[in-house]
């Protein structure tokens, strides 16, 4: 398996089109697997940079459109539906390759670890307290009893902080005890990483959020309304999704869903980053290389080539 992962904006979804392609000439044809959590849900395209069916150059792909938006999107729930996606591909005789930045579901595929069960009273009630007391007093819990957890799901992920007490409270373990330590692998994969500088990156995104309105985010929200995006439990808290409801609601500006769009989406980036380059074996390619292709199609010839870490730039 191939895995393509980093940061939102540094261009996974053309690196794995290239790769996909340069496989295929070799006589290895190749599909796609998205694991970008809310590139699940259908309708949702215009705010996820979701490839259309005409960009994806005749590659298949898979777990894309999956998810009505008032499905929530769990971790547990991808993991069974994405490996069965890849056993399927590999049966066929075809290279999977698993694109995407959300650093959870990417490990849950990637690796071999199970998750912990799930109990409706005490998320019912871990729920309840999210509306009364809001996102930050169960921040400042899960900080006592699991601060690595904390650290990653940071302060306004109420779904998230609900599910990490869950956890907790279940288990009597921190959340991140059901990471493993030392990665093992659910089957042979190799990793390859697109990285930017933070001095580079930022500007991009923020153009991104801008051509998210420009192209119409706002009307593809009004559009997904009918279909109850406000009661989706995950993707009505969407990154510019959530704002762009606020807009229609009359409770933001454009000009003020744009910023915060684009403050939560640096900080995302920035999440992303904390969370992929911890990765012992992942190869880096810097996203504005010009012969970023070649350089990914040597480490898949040479996967025993020493890893390339992320520390190249200090200011990523």
């Amino acid at each position: 398996m191939i895995v393509i992962v980093g940061p939102t904006g540094t261009g996974k979804s053309d690196l794995s089109l290239d790769v996909a392609e340069r496989s295929a000439e070799a006589g290895r044809p190749a599909e796609i697997v998205n694991a970008d959590a809310m590139q699940l849900y259908r309708g949702m395209d215009i705010g996820t940079a979701k490839l259309s069916v005409a960009d994806r150059r005749g590659i298949p792909h898979h777990m894309l459109d999956v998810l009505r938006v008032t499905d929530e999107a769990t971790v547990a729930r991808y993991q069974t539906e994405a490996r069965a996606a890849i056993t399927d591909i590999v049966s066929r005789g075809r290279v999977p390759i698993l694109v995407g930045g959300s650093g959870l579901y990417v490990s849950a595929v990637v690796y071999d670890f199970q998750f912990p069960g799930t109990d409706a009273a005490v998320r019912a009630r871990l729920e309840a307290e999210l509306v009364e007391q809001g996102p930050g007093a169960l921040y400042t819990r899960l900080k006592t009893v699991d601060p690595v957890a904390a650290a990653r799901i940071g302060a306004s992920n109420g779904r998230r902080l609900v599910r990490a007490l869950e956890v907790v409270e279940l288990t009597g373990r921190p959340h991140t005890a059901a990471l493993p330590d030392e990665p093992v692998y659910w089957m042979p994969a190799l990793t390859l990483g697109l990285r930017a500088q933070r001095a580079e990156l930022t500007p991009r995104l923020d153009a991104r959020v801008e051509g998210m309105w420009a192209h119409g985010l706002v009307e593809e929200v009004r559009g997904l309304i009918p279909n109850g995006i406000e009661t989706g439990v995950t993707a009505g808290r969407a990154i510019g999704y959530a704002q762009a409801l606020r807009q229609l609601a009359g409770t933001l500006s454009q000009t003020e869903a744009i910023v915060e769009t684009q403050q939560i989406t640096r900080r995302y980036a920035r999440r992303q980053v904390s969370w992929f380059k911890r990765s012992p074996h992942t190869h880096w390619i810097d996203s504005d290389a010009p012969d970023r292709v070649d350089q990914a199609l040597t480490r898949l010839a040479d996967p025993d080539q020493p890893v390339e870490h992320w520390a190249p730039h200090p200011a990523s």
